[in-house]
């Protein structure tokens, strides 16, 4: 008959939740939603190395004399061009406005994803209640 006890730390499925067609869609959302976030940070770490890989390039440039190294290799898709330390410097301050754009629309991408995934993690926990785990497992 002991066996036939449950322990109290195992999980008991409660009869009155039943999950419906729109319940399921919303938690493969949520899911959907949340490896896009993943996707999204995985991008802005990579924007932020490469924003900081050309900040590093724009203060060797500035420690560089014009008559020391008239022409400077800049390499532009998998071709090396030569540039003029002064182009060289304008062409690194564009790129770095660029990358910092391109962040700000990341972060804005994961602030609007992760939005959306609060109010689908608000209507499922409500139904649901410990039911269901929409944590991020760290």
């Amino acid at each position: 008959m002991a066996s036939a006890q449950v322990s109290k730390g195992s999980f008991q499925p409660d009869s009155d939740v039943h999950i419906t067609f729109e319940d399921q869609q919303k938690i493969n959302k949520f899911a959907r939603l949340n490896a896009r976030v993943e996707e999204y940070r995985d991008e802005l770490k990579t924007k932020q190395t490469t924003l900081k890989n050309l900040e590093d390039a724009s203060e060797e440039l500035l420690l560089l004399d014009e008559d020391d190294c008239p022409n400077l290799p800049y390499l532009s898709g998998e071709t090396f061009v030569y540039y003029n330390l002064e182009t060289a410097q304008n062409n690194l301050e564009q790129l770095k406005k660029t990358v910092g754009k391109e962040m700000k629309d990341i972060e804005t991408k994961i602030k609007d994803t992760t939005s959306t995934m609060s109010d689908l993690k608000t209507h499922l926990y409500a139904k649901f209640g410990n039911n269901i785990n929409l944590e991020a497992e760290d």
